[in-house]
């Protein structure tokens, strides 16, 4: 059996904390005797020896016949793929509470949500030691569950990573990225997973990833992201602004960005009528769960597999993105976001002119109870991600790092650099590591 995991502790905490909705078997792990590392992919990233689901129950059954290209550089690298992790169904969440399946639970508190849609991939980083997660950013479903779970969790410059093999949401800003409890390691595999793949064009024109050594000295911190933050969040993401001062030498100017409040609205026009699209093909058909008679109507047809199969929130999704694309609001919608997505990009290029990174809090809040998730309507939601939207609608390559504790739980901030400049990402990650005590859950203490 492989050396590099004990698989009844993996078992007896995946049971605990619902990372996986499917894992590696014994006999897998028995015949595994060269890996060197251990990693999980995200539900919506197409293995070999698993269902892709994308944590949605239309797709029960469909087993890819290759691996995503991300999964396949991790395997020739040397890593094992301990299985698929948890998700909001085709990442349409912000607390991993829309799957098709379970529901991962907090490593910190298993009353309080693991952040999503990587909520299992984050879940994992954090409860597994030496672990890295593939985990897939839309508007944040990296960023999030790294800050709820305290990790460490990098999205890259749209397009440093092929996205082929991907189960699509929002084609021009779905990114791959990694999770870990160590900037080390993803320094060390985020070269693995980068660089162009003739299977995926938007992958093509992108310069070659050289990570190298940056000194960072100045941030800037947007006034605007301050607003609507919780008192205990601002209070530590306060303090380590001051260590980051008094500790690294990092200087950290206030900075106004009024174009980011126009992110959230333009980026889930983008977004539902991206995803309004690619989930048309879940039709019963070619792909998703098969309806037996065939004798229906075609509309009775489609239509009953989607309302059976099809959790609220993709109903929800479905209806906004078809909505945004019906004749006559072409202009009105999705012409004026992706005018904005222009205007907002510029706006950070600006930032970017005299900084070397922006700085905010991660989150608003740290992770809420199941209980206050149930409450809170669906506007509610999609606000909790109003910090980790625009670097997502604009490509930028952003990392969310643990900066504190509040009530046991952890808090973060995030970092967005210019495109292309993961080397800058990787080397604040580095210099924070350095300065601040990370602190594992119980479990895996």
């Amino acid at each position: 059996m492989s050396g590099i995991i004990d698989e009844p502790l993996l078992r007896a905490i995946n049971d605990k904390y619902r990372i996986f909705n499917q894992m590696i078997d014994r006999e897998m792990l028995e015949a595994d005797d060269s890996s060197s590392f251990t990693f999980s992919a995200k539900d919506n990233l197409c293995t070999k020896e698993f269902q892709a689901r994308a944590g949605s129950k239309i797709l029960e059954g469909y087993r890819p016949p290759f691996d995503a290209t991300p999964v396949r550089k991790l395997r020739e690298a040397g890593g094992l793929l301990l299985g698929k992790t948890n998700m909001d169904e085709f990442g349409f969440g912000t607390f991993s509470t829309n799957s098709g399946f379970d529901i991962p639970l907090n490593p910190f508190d298993t009353g309080r949500a693991c952040g999503g849609s990587s909520g299992g991939a984050a879940a994992a980083a954090a409860l597994i030691e030496g672990h890295v997660a593939l985990g897939v950013s839309t508007g944040g479903s990296i960023s999030a569950p790294a800050s709820f779970c305290g990790v460490y969790g990098l999205t890259p410059t749209y397009g440093r990573v092929s996205r082929y093999g991907l189960i699509d949401y929002g084609n021009s800003l779905d990114k791959v990225g990694l999770l870990s409890r160590s900037i080390a390691d993803i320094r060390r595999l985020l070269p693995v997973i980068s660089g162009s793949d003739p299977k995926d064009p938007t992958s093509c024109t992108q310069p070659r990833l050289e990570i190298s050594s940056k000194k960072i000295r100045r941030l800037a911190l947007p006034k605007e992201a301050m607003a609507n933050i919780s008192p205990e969040v601002e209070l530590i993401f306060r303090h380590a602004l001051e260590m980051m001062k008094q500790e690294l030498g990092i200087s950290v100017h206030e900075v106004s960005m009024p174009s980011l409040r126009f992110a959230m609205p333009a980026y889930y026009i983008l977004a539902t009528t991206e995803a309004s699209t690619n989930l048309a093909r879940y039709c019963g058909m070619r792909f998703g769960v098969p309806e037996k008679d065939v004798s229906q109507h075609f509309n009775d047809f489609f239509s009953g597999v989607r309302s059976e199969c099809f959790g609220p929130e993709a109903k929800r999704r479905i209806l906004l993105g078809t909505f945004c694309r019906m004749v006559g609001f072409r202009d009105k919608y999705y012409l004026k976001s992706l005018a904005v997505r222009q205007l907002i990009t510029k706006e950070y290029r600006t930032v970017f002119d005299e900084h070397d990174l922006i700085v905010t809090p991660t989150m608003p809040f740290v992770a809420p109870r199941f209980e206050e998730i149930a409450k809170m309507k669906p506007l509610e939601m999609y606000s909790a991600d109003f910090l980790t939207i625009p670097p997502n609608l604009t490509g930028l390559p952003h990392l969310s790092a643990p900066c504190g504790y509040t009530s046991s739980m952890p808090v973060g901030m995030q970092f967005v650099a210019p495109h292309w400049d993961e080397s800058g990402l990787i080397s604040m990650g580095e210099e924070w590591e350095s300065a601040f005590q990370r602190k594992n859950p119980e479990v895996a203490q």
